[in-house]
């Protein structure tokens, strides 16, 4: 083995203290586009537990143990489709919290299984609660916050009405990208859905690199831009409100994907690029292809990838269940033309 092939490890005292330590990898096999720009994906599905959402759960529970909100003993609460509620799950494990989180329909058999592997408890709320867009947000927080004030020594922190959830990416992955980046990146793509990721990010490297665009991207059927409700599948990005933590201001473009393309870019990324990728990152490198397209030969495209895919083995990469609810994937010689085909939402006027 050459010395090149050796990368330094790191010594951490536990798995929160390895947070944040992922590669940035360059995407060059899956489409045109990549010959021209520089399109990188910041793999955040090689934190500990695989996913993003360990910097918030981090984060926040360090703040409240600090704050005495969350004390030895105590429980905590929270609703979650799914990896907010695993980091969660991980902490609670490793710092001896009791962690009950509220689920719903949505939630796949493989998130239920890691959430009891960590000994997580878990709270269904009947598909009955739905709202008229059919999104479940609303009746599981009312829940969680029903739990909350029930059980003494309880803690809920409500990752999609706290103000202080985007300070996470301040705090950890702003620096990151700083680091890895030193004159910035000339695009960040990121998906949305509590809006944590976004306005950290913004507060951060907005100030240091002002000419760097912001897109975000949603899943088609959600509320948070606007638009048309409708049904879908994704979890991770997507909400039936515009949560108030969202800086709007910082946006300069949104995309909405559909389920469809996003699962079909999932498996181009897997075929293509060796990456098996959680659903939402198909979403936000749909929409990076889309709007590289848009910037002039050379650019940097910096995308963040949420989580990893093994947890959708049983949805995403099935072909049973893409039978069952009707999606079918475009082939990879259209992919190019079904991406190209993506409208912006909007476009910030300057």
């Amino acid at each position: 083995m050459s010395c090149e092939c050796v990368r330094e490890a790191r010594l951490s005292k536990d798995f929160t203290s390895a947070v944040g330590a992922v590669p940035i990898v360059r995407l060059h096999r899956l489409a045109p586009v990549c010959a021209t720009r520089q399109l990188y994906l910041k793999l955040e599905g090689c934190n500990p537990g695989g996913s993003i959402k360990e910097k918030n759960a981090l984060y926040l529970v360090d703040q409240a143990e600090r704050d005495g909100a969350l004390r030895p003993g105590g429980t905590i609460i929270e609703s979650s489709s799914g990896n907010f509620g695993v980091a969660l799950a991980m902490i609670g494990a490793a710092r001896d919290y009791r962690v009950i989180i509220v689920v719903d329909q949505k939630t796949t058999g493989s998130f239920r299984r890691t959430l009891q592997a960590y000994g997580a408890e878990l709270q269904e709320v009947p598909a009955s609660a739905a709202d008229a867009s059919g999104s479940m947000q609303k009746a599981r927080m009312a829940r969680a916050s029903e739990l909350a004030r029930s059980l003494p020594g309880a803690w809920y922190p409500c990752q999609h009405l706290n103000p202080d959830n985007p300070n996470a990416h301040s705090v950890f992955t702003a620096r990151e990208i700083q680091a890895a980046f030193p004159d910035g990146p000339d695009c960040l793509v990121v998906g949305v859905s509590t809006g944590g990721q976004l306005t950290g990010l913004a507060r951060v490297l907005e100030p240091l690199f002002p000419r760097m665009e912001i897109v975000a991207v949603d899943v088609a059927g959600s509320q948070i831009f606007g638009g048309p409700a409708r049904p879908y599948r994704m979890t991770g990005i997507g909400l039936s409100f515009r949560p108030p933590q969202l800086a709007m201001e910082a946006i300069d473009t949104a995309y909405a994907v559909s389920d469809e393309l996003a699962y079909s870019v999932c498996h181009a990324l897997a075929r293509r690029q060796g990456l098996l990728l959680g659903a939402s990152t198909g979403a936000i490198v749909a929409a990076g292809l889309r709007h590289s397209a848009t910037m002039p030969v050379g650019s940097q495209i910096l995308m963040l990838n949420p989580d990893r895919g093994e947890r959708y083995l049983d949805t995403v990469y099935c072909p049973e269940w893409l039978e069952r609810q009707g999606i079918e994937l475009t082939p990879p010689d259209e992919l190019g033309a079904a991406v190209a085909r993506l409208e912006p939402l909007f476009h910030a006027v300057c």
